[in-house]
């Protein structure tokens, strides 16, 4: 997978590109918070979808997108309240609400989740998002009315 940026007057606008199978890639750009937009790119005879993709890579850092370094993202945490270690129930919730911030932010271009932590009276669910802001209004309105609309508080690790 590789995921570019480009910062402009209006916000930060994505694309990226995954391997679907081994004759078929998936295009997808818009505007960071927003589902965007997305195609498939398939092998022809003589040229494969990887070829095709890549002279899309080289055009769009010819126009300025470029990656944003792990370093440079920002640490949201999403945090429950759960009694001591936490329960079985607990762990499997935090495994599905990590998979669902790893589809939420990266259908909208926003970044992934990188995994969870439990215990000492909290679970904690993290990503690496490239706005903070617009990820975090982006979750409330996804976890409100579902099962982790419970949740403490969502912070930036680093502040």
């Amino acid at each position: 997978m590789l995921k570019l940026y480009k910062k402009v007057d209006d916000g930060i606008y994505y694309w990226e590109t995954w391997d679907k199978n081994k004759k078929t890639g998936i295009v997808h750009w818009g505007l960071v918070g927003t589902q965007g937009q997305n195609k498939e790119v398939k092998s022809k005879f003589f040229s494969s979808h990887t070829k095709q993709i890549q002279q899309e890579i080289n055009n769009m850092v010819a126009i300025g997108y470029q990656q944003i370094d792990i370093d440079e993202q920002y640490t949201l945490v999403i945090e429950f309240r759960v009694n001591g270690m936490g329960t079985p129930y607990d762990v499997a919730k935090r495994n599905r609400l990590q998979l669902k911030m790893d589809d939420t932010l990266g259908w909208t271009g926003l970044g992934h989740c990188d995994g969870g932590s439990i215990g000492s009276g909290t679970m904690e669910v993290c990503c690496f998002v490239v706005d903070f802001d617009i990820a975090k209004a982006v979750i409330i309105k996804e976890l409100e009315n579902t099962e982790f609309s419970d949740y403490m508080r969502i912070f930036d690790e680093n502040e």
